[in-house]
């Protein structure tokens, strides 16, 4: 048997069914698709912890020699 497979997430969010849920931040009982915290409680986390996005340079990674060359490596 085949199956189609969905083009995108959005395909899948899409056909995926609702379910009643409690919502683990406010205790409410919603209707979403996923679990996780309810639509207000995102919308609320977004305002108050949301930021823009900004730069950030990391310093250049220099890996760290533990080691030392054993004598039949050095031996010429």
């Amino acid at each position: 048997m085949l199956v189609a497979m969905p083009a995108s997430l959005a395909d899948v969010v899409a056909a995926a069914e609702k379910v009643e849920r409690t919502c683990p931040r406010c205790g409410e009982t919603v209707v979403e698709v996923f679990y996780g915290p309810c639509s207000a409680c995102r919308a609320t986390l977004r305002a108050e912890l949301g930021g823009e996005a900004r730069e950030v340079e990391a310093a250049e990674y220099v890996p760290k020699m533990n080691v030392t060359p054993n004598a039949v490596a050095l031996k010429d």
